[in-house]
């Protein structure tokens, strides 16, 4: 069982910068693939990146060169860090964790309870 609680997110301007955390209980987590999904309003969740338990990371191509996943296994805890923001990132984003490193939502057994972010104009 796997426990995730996303952090760090909050109301910026087109350009800044939000780093999100998460971060998950249990003594496994160097094991699991995570993941950061985001939803914005009136549409469907959306993969954003993901770090393999490897440490191999995969992006959507709309936050390629501005967002970075990273993890830090003696704190349990996955980042995203999110650079040159814009009005259209603004989505409540979700940590995810799971036994393979996929862009498919339904292939991650553990969610946080989200975080949003706002990205004004």
């Amino acid at each position: 069982q796997v426990q995730l609680v996303e952090s760090g997110g909050g109301l910026v301007q087109a350009g800044g910068s939000l780093r999100l955390s998460c971060a998950a209980s249990g003594r496994a987590f160097s094991t699991y693939a995570m993941a950061w999904f985001r939803q914005a309003p009136g549409k469907e969740r959306e993969f954003v990146a993901a770090i393999s338990s490897g440490g191999s990371t995969y992006y959507v191509d709309s936050v390629k060169g501005r967002f970075t996943i990273s993890r830090d296994n003696a704190k349990n805890t996955v980042y995203l860090q999110m650079n040159s923001l814009a009005p259209e990132d603004t989505a409540v984003y979700f940590c995810a964790a799971g036994r393979g490193t996929t862009v498919v939502a339904p292939n991650y057994g553990y969610w946080g309870q989200g975080t949003q972010v706002t990205v004004s104009s």
